[in-house]
């Protein structure tokens, strides 16, 4: 009996303060909801999908007309593959093409060492002025390109810089604009990959006998090296797209391929030029789906 009494309170308790059945379940369901289950929703897929449709029906639009057989390109008249063999064969667009491949090979390269050294400098050391040396290094990535393709065209202008050279040195100056404009691009992806880096394999390696260069080469390359992969394809996505800074420092004799694009559309739309826009545009996404692909982090490395 007395224990009867004693756990009498106790229980009446436990019976006010524990929820009825449903409102666990809810409370777990909240607990167990993940911070993207949001998009599991009706509506907001079809706000989504809605949204990617219209950032993304020009692009299918030029992409469908690219195969229209009709010089004009306004009605629909039949599918062919003519305009892109006109393409292919137009040596101008061709040499443009050639061009702005060259530049983006070059802008990748000088690009990706540049930004991985930035990238790695600015995660390895603390000095005076961090913050601000980091702020201008961002500047070609907030400022406008204009601004940018301005401000190139003039500090080539002051210097003078040289221009008829044979190619590709007559590529230089577009080249140098455009490492300019990728390398910080490339210093963001590399520090944002080492920003998760265990400094204890580091120190265990030193431990170990392994020497700065060894440590390096072995513990730190692996791990940053889907950054670097990431980034110098971000650098040639950048440079092969570019089309305002390459048209303030191009010269008549430099014409690259979104120029020689741009060109063509001043006169009329055709589906030569939705041709090679088409082309342009299926080598950038297969560039970037590389980039995202080695950027994002490995389960094989997870816990």
């Amino acid at each position: 009996m007395s224990d009867l009494v004693s756990a009498g309170p106790q229980a009446d308790k436990a019976d006010t303060v524990r929820p009825p059945v449903k409102a666990r379940r809810r409370l777990a369901g909240k607990r167990q909801q993940e911070p993207l289950a949001y998009s599991k929703r009706l509506w907001l897929r079809l706000f989504v999908g809605l949204a990617f449709l219209l950032l993304y029906a020009p692009i299918i639009t030029l992409v469908i007309f690219s195969f229209n057989d009709s010089r004009r390109n306004v009605v629909w008249r039949g599918f062919t593959f003519k305009y892109y063999q006109k393409a292919w064969n137009n040596d101008a667009l061709f040499e443009a093409f050639a061009n702005s491949l060259t530049i983006a090979v070059l802008c990748m390269v000088f690009a990706t060492i540049l930004g991985t050294t930035v990238g790695l400098f600015l995660w390895r050391f603390r000095f005076p002025f961090k913050s601000a040396f980091e702020g201008f290094m961002a500047l070609p990535i907030v400022v406008p390109e204009i601004c940018m393709g301005v401000a190139m065209l003039a500090f080539f202008s002051r210097i003078g810089w040289p221009t008829g050279m044979p190619w590709p040195l007559n590529l230089s100056a577009i080249t140098v604009a455009h490492i300019a404009f990728s390398f910080p691009f490339v210093a963001i992806v590399v520090r944002s990959r080492m920003a998760g880096f265990n400094r204890e394999l580091e120190e265990a390696s030193k431990d170990l006998g392994a020497s700065e260069w060894q440590t390096f080469r072995h513990v730190i390359l692996p791990y940053v090296k889907p950054g670097i992969v990431a980034g110098a394809l971000l650098a040639f996505t950048l440079s092969l797209d570019d089309f305002v800074i390459t048209f303030f420092t191009s010269g008549p004799d430099t014409i690259t391929f979104p120029v020689k694009v741009y060109s063509m559309v001043r006169f009329s739309v055709t589906p030569e030029v939705n041709a090679a826009s088409t082309a342009l545009i299926v080598i950038t996404v297969i560039a970037t789906i590389l980039a995202m692909k080695f950027q994002s982090p490995d389960k094989s490395e997870a816990p």
